[in-house]
Formats: C-alpha cells, structure tokens, sequence
C-alpha cells in the first residue's frame, strides 16, 4: 500500500478527487466574477482598500467573488465579499512558502494541483479583474488570455486594475509581440483597463446579458 501511494496511479486518484470536490462544491455558487493580485500588498495600501470596495460592491449585485483565498489583494477582495450578500469563495493552493488561507471566506477549497485550481476559477468565473501582482497573478492573466484568443472561452472580460501598474506590459505588447507578428492587434481587444470599481461596474453592465445580477447594486456607493 505505501509504494501505491508514492506511484503514479495513486496520483491519479488525487487528482480525481479535488475535480469531483471542487465540482460539487462551486457548482450552484451562480454567476461569479474571479479576482487575482499580490499576496503582497497590505491591509491599508492603495489596491488592498480598492479590492475591499470592490469585493463588496460585486457581491451586493449578487455575484459569488472568487479569488485565491490568500493574503493580500485576495484577502481585501473576500472580506469586501464578506460584507455583501454574495458568496465569499476562496480556492486556496498548497505550496511550501506562504499562503495561509485567510478568514473571510464562506466557501473555502484546498488544491495541491495548480492546473485544477485554473480550471475552477476558468469553469466558474464569467469575469477575470486583475490587480497587480507578480508571477502567479501573471499566470492567471496570460491563462485567460489564452483561452479567449483561441476561443475556448466564451464572453469573458478581461479587466486589468491599475493603469499605471500594468501599461509597461501593454506598451511592450504593441512594440514588440504586434510587428514580429506573434499577436494581432485585435488581441489587445481582449483586454479592458480601468484605475476605478466604477469602471470595472460599467464594464461588467456592457455584459449583462450574460448575467442576472442585479448591475446597478455594483455602482452604489
């Protein structure tokens, strides 16, 4: 029995059960918007109070928030979500080196498998906001990017929070990926840019039909 747990095949079966658990868990949580940014950034900074605001303002217009349950932007995002009347949903990854999920999440799932937890937050999110953030937030952002582009996803906002933070990666897009002609121009479509929760609400409306959420609740102060 150990040496079946140290094979391959015993792999297999964990695999299989965080698929079936994170299907049975999220799959009435309705239409949800998924949330990305630094573990980083501390209660009090900038980005952390604007995703507190905007957890809260997304889950009183009725979406579940998903994000990855850590510290940081995550955190600031759930507990906002907390404080509204949508789902709080956090999917927590295993690694050696930080992540310890926080305490403002009513659903809250653990994954050793990257690949499963993209699927999770692919599956069940209708929009990707992206704060700043690092390696993994990266990840995330080019995950989307992807599908859409190859039309593996349906309508799916993009939505990069923060101007400033992000057009550095936008300005090497258009003069180094678009004339070697490794993306088109109408790749950049993809993506949205906004420094305000209002504008991702405005955003987020020019979508509704994919939604039945109550949108004006996303721009009450």
């Amino acid at each position: 029995m150990e040496d079946l747990k140290h094979s391959e095949t015993w792999r297999v079966f964990r695999i299989q059960s965080e698929l079936v658990e994170g299907f049975e868990t999220l799959n009435d949580i309705g239409h949800a918007v998924a949330v990305f940014g630094s573990s980083r950034m501390l209660p009090g900074s900038y980005y952390y109070e604007q995703a507190l605001e905007l957890g809260k303002r997304l889950s009183n217009a009725g979406f579940a928030v998903i994000t990855g349950g850590g510290p940081g932007i995550m955190e600031g995002v759930n507990k906002g979500a907390k404080q509204g009347k949508g789902k709080s949903v956090g999917l927590n990854i295993e690694i050696p080196a930080e992540q310890i999920p926080n305490k403002y999440q009513d659903i809250s799932l653990s994954f050793r498998y990257f690949f499963i937890r993209k699927l999770m937050f692919v599956k069940y999110a209708t929009a990707f906001i992206i704060f700043p953030g690092g390696f993994g937030t990266m990840d995330e952002l080019f995950e989307a990017l992807t599908l859409s582009q190859t039309k593996r996803i349906g309508v799916f906002p993009i939505i990069l929070f923060g101007k400033n933070y992000w057009e550095g990666l936008i300005d090497w897009f258009q003069s180094t990926l678009i004339p070697d002609n490794t993306i088109s121009p109408e790749d950049l479509g993809l993506i949205s840019f906004v420094d305000s929760v209002h504008e991702v609400c405005e955003i987020l409306k020019e979508h509704k039909r994919v939604y039945t959420v109550d949108m004006p609740e996303c721009n009450q102060e």
